[in-house]
């Protein structure tokens, strides 16, 4: 399963406050093409779709579409602030880029 920094914990959290999603809303990671060459999105949504993993890890809930479940499941999401930008990385769950 994917696993989250501390800082993407309160990243995702602080975004998911400041925009007032309701305590069963989210950041959802979705997929668009081909496993190979998947591109992932990011998107606020007021509930996790139909068949959606969610993961919760002190309020900072994610949904994961289940072809981003499964490129993601041995990976950790990071968040870096960049002045007024946040960006979110991942890296596999033994350090490696």
């Amino acid at each position: 399963m994917l696993a989250l920094t501390q800082d993407a914990v309160v990243a995702v959290r602080d975004v998911l406050v400041n925009e007032e999603l309701h305590e069963e809303g989210g950041l959802r990671i979705s997929t668009a093409g081909i496993e190979d060459e998947a591109e992932f999105g990011l998107s606020l949504a007021a509930a996790p779709a139909e068949g959606d993993q969610v993961i919760d890890e002190d309020a900072a809930r994610l949904f994961l579409d289940e072809t981003a479940a499964s490129l993601l499941d041995d990976q950790v999401l990071h968040a870096v602030v960049h002045d007024d930008h946040l960006h979110f990385t991942f890296t596999d769950q033994n350090g490696q880029s």
